[in-house]
């Protein structure tokens, strides 16, 4: 049996950064308080297969209405795992994204970029007994975000995974590799150190690339100890 190992806190974001103005507003200015927690807040409520329908690991078709979606077709695949190296099964790993030009389905966003009404932009999946996950979707657009002058995302993929329960929900984002925003991007420079933050980015993957359909990309998500996947805290 492994001993407990605490989340190596210089590995995240802080929950205020600077170069991230609205972080400024939102992030907590005091110490946090220490709530105990019972066995309900740890064990539930745990989500059913039956609350992932078919194709929501499909995002090139869980949005269709008249056609196919636009943009680059790829395939997001990786492991879930704890900090020594363990597969984590049955998690319900979710994922949401702006479509190719750059755009996502909400309201609040109103920037003068197309909207695709072939893809939705999110979906849902759960790990296999290996820890596995799957999704295949459009690589995403950058897009202007008003952080500072002339600011614009990378090309980005949010996640959020969920354990036994709603306590163990972590949020992170999966950036593509040779992304030239990446260095100019504050909420990814955000994870200070710098071997965390490639731990955010995904790896090409030739071996899951379908031919003649799809770009594979590789992305495994550690979720505590030194080498665990930043999360936004």
């Amino acid at each position: 049996m492994s001993t407990f190992k605490p989340r190596d806190w210089g590995s995240h974001a802080p929950f205020i950064a600077p170069g991230y103005k609205s972080t400024i507003l939102r992030g907590p200015s005091r110490a946090p308080l220490a709530i105990k927690s019972g066995l309900t807040e740890g064990t539930g409520p745990r989500f059913a297969p039956a609350a992932v329908r078919e194709l929501d690991f499909d995002l090139t078709k869980n949005g269709v209405v008249n056609g196919e979606p636009q943009g680059e077709r790829i395939v997001v695949h990786g492991r879930v795992m704890d900090t020594d190296g363990r597969p984590q099964p049955d998690i319900l790993v979710e994922i949401w994204q702006a479509n190719a030009a750059g755009r996502y389905v909400h309201k609040v966003d109103q920037h003068e970029a197309p909207l695709d009404p072939n893809f939705r932009g999110s979906g849902r999946c759960f790990t296999d007994a290996n820890g596995n996950y799957k999704f295949y979707t459009i690589k995403p657009g950058a897009y202007p975000w008003g952080n500072h002058f002339n600011a614009w995302r990378p090309n980005h993929i949010h996640l959020s995974l969920f354990g036994p329960g709603f306590a163990t929900r972590l949020v992170t984002q999966m950036y593509f590799p040779g992304d030239p925003l990446l260095e100019l991007d504050p909420i990814f420079l955000g994870t200070e150190d710098a071997a965390a933050r490639e731990r955010l980015i995904a790896k090409f993957s030739i071996d899951k690339t379908e031919e003649g359909f799809a770009l594979g990309y590789q992305f495994d998500i550690v979720l505590r100890g030194r080498n665990g996947t930043p999360m936004e805290n």
